[in-house]
């Protein structure tokens, strides 16, 4: 029986990482790990050659230009990485009939919500990286109509940089910190995004749009009071709103996204956040 391979980018990136990290769980697939360097997404004939030498059953696409406030003074790189490539990842794997899964984000939406985003909402990103993104899925969803796009926002994990590693570093080193109270979302425990991910890679019809973040709502203030309470951090953890913390990327004020539609496709409830939080910072502080 064919073994199915599936080609992973954005190989050092955190959902990256915890693909490799439970790749062990998935014998009857063959993983194959790619990063920058061996499928540089802003090159599209290395692209090409990558994925004809690897022939994979299964590309699962983690790789995104993800600096958001950079973005605003590289919009080319970052629709370059984002939508560009992304299009013609649609292109290849449509030619050569292989299952494509691409990670897409909450800011493809303006954040003026007041419900959770469905899959069809209308989109209206704020900001170059957003538009980047939603300008990939609707190039990729052109040429591949057969492809996944997973949504999902505020993603964290043990590796690499996130939320809630700089939370754990200033928590553990400042009397007092400040953090944004007006925009509101979801986090979302990119390992337990990682389990979605090859849930879905095991199904036969994966096509169109799924959102995927843990369960609950919260500011980023209550995250990091919530952080700093679990460490039994004595910094003190002040909200402020956003003006009064400016960034050159504006940042969506609502992003919570329905995830009805992914958890009756996984079968399966969707852990909460706090639950998902307690596992990666027991990790990070036993490793830390």
């Amino acid at each position: 029986m064919h073994t199915k391979k599936i080609l992973v980018t954005g190989a050092n990136g955190q959902l990256g990482q915890c693909l490799q990290e439970i790749s062990s769980v998935y014998p009857q697939y063959d993983f194959v790990f790619a990063d920058r360097t061996l499928m540089p997404l802003d090159k599209q004939a290395q692209m090409a050659e990558y994925i004809n030498d690897i022939q994979p059953d299964i590309i699962i696409n983690t790789a995104a230009y993800t600096a958001v406030d950079k973005a605003e003074s590289e919009p080319e790189l970052a629709f370059a990485v984002n939508a560009d490539a992304v299009g013609f990842l649609g292109e290849l794997t449509a030619q050569k009939n292989i299952k494509l899964i691409h990670i897409s984000t909450d800011y493809v939406f303006n954040g003026e919500g007041v419900t959770p985003y469905l899959e069809n909402h209308s989109t209206a990103p704020i900001n170059i990286y957003g538009a980047s993104k939603l300008k990939g899925e609707q190039l990729l969803l052109a040429a591949n109509p057969e492809a996944c796009i997973i949504r999902t926002s505020w993603v964290y994990s043990q590796y690499g940089n996130n939320f809630v590693k700089t939370m754990l570093r200033l928590l553990n080193s400042r009397e007092s910190i400040n953090v944004v109270n007006d925009q509101v979302g979801s986090p979302t425990n990119a390992m337990d995004l990682a389990n979605a991910i090859m849930t879905i890679a095991g199904q036969e019809d994966i096509s169109g749009i799924y959102h995927f973040a843990n369960t609950g709502v919260i500011s980023w203030y209550d995250f990091a009071k919530t952080i700093g309470r679990e460490i039994k951090s004595a910094c003190v953890v002040n909200a402020i709103p956003s003006k009064d913390y400016p960034t050159p990327a504006r940042r969506p004020y609502y992003s919570v996204m329905d995830t009805s539609k992914i958890s009756l496709k996984l079968k399966t409830e969707i852990p909460d956040w706090l639950s998902s939080l307690k596992k990666t910072l027991d990790l990070l502080q036993h490793t830390g």
